[in-house]
C-alpha cells in the first residue's frame, strides 16, 4: 500500500503521474517553525514528520510526505491563507531572487525507516506593481501555495527566471526525487503496482 501523507491537491495530482493506485491521509502535523530553524531545515523536517506520522498508523505501507517553504532572507514563507497575507508576500518577493525549498520523504516499516531529499528551486521575481499583484490575486486561487506563487498557472507571469533540477518541485512534489526514494523503499514506479 502506498499513502500520500498530504491533503494538497497539487501533490495528489503530481503523484498520480507516477503511480495511479495510492491513498491519501492527512498527517496532522504541526507546521510551525522551531526557533532558529532555517527554511530548508523546516521543509525537510516537516516532510519527514508527515511521512512518519502516517507510517506509524499503517506499518505495512510506504508513505510519502512533502513540504515546501520559500526562503526569503533566512525567513520561511508558507501558505498565506488570506488575500491580505498573499499580497504582502508577493510585495516582499517583488524584484527578488528567492529559493523555494521543497522536501520529500518516504517512510516505511512503521516509520522506522525514513529517507528524504531537499530540492531547491531558484525563482527570480519581476518587479511587481500593486496593480499586478491585485490582478493576479483576483484571477488566481493561490492562498494554499507557498509564497502565494502558483507557477503552473498565472503565477508564471510574475517571474523572470526559474532554475531547478526538477520542474515538478516548484509545484509541490519533486517527482524525480520521489521516484528515487520509492525505488529505495522497494516500490519502482515502472514496476508492478503496489498491493493494497
Amino acid at each position: 500500500m502506498l499513502i500520500l501523507a498530504s491533503t494538497s491537491r497539487y501533490r495528489r495530482e503530481l503523484l498520480a503521474r507516477l503511480i495511479a493506485d495510492f491513498e491519501v491521509r492527512a498527517p496532522g502535523v504541526d507546521e510551525a517553525a522551531r526557533a532558529g530553524e532555517s527554511p530548508f531545515a523546516l521543509a525537510e523536517r516537516l516532510a519527514r514528520e508527515k511521512a512518519v506520522a502516517v507510517a506509524r498508523t499503517e506499518p505495512t505501507a510506504i508513505v510519502i510526505g512533502s513540504d515546501q517553504v520559500v526562503a526569503l532572507d533566512g525567513t520561511a514563507l508558507g501558505k498565506p491563507g488570506t488575500r491580505e497575507r498573499a499580497a504582502a508576500q508577493l510585495a516582499a518577493l517583488s524584484g527578488r531572487n528567492v529559493v523555494f525549498a521543497t522536501a520529500v520523504a518516504v517512510a516505511h516499516a512503521g516509520g522506522e525507516h525514513v529517507t528524504s531529499r531537499m530540492v531547491p528551486t531558484q525563482v527570480e521575481f519581476r518587479t511587481l506593481s500593486p496593480r499586478e499583484i491585485a490582478t493576479y490575486l483576483e484571477r488566481e486561487d493561490a492562498l494554499d501555495c507557498a509564497g502565494s506563487f502558483k507557477s503552473e498557472a498565472l503565477g508564471i507571469a510574475l517571474c523572470a527566471r526559474i532554475a531547478s533540477d526538477d520542474p515538478t518541485a516548484l509545484v509541490g512534489l519533486p517527482l524525480i526525487a520521489t521516484a528515487e526514494l520509492l525505488r529505495s523503499a522497494g516500490l519502482d514506479p515502472l514496476g508492478e503496482p503496489p498491493n493494497g
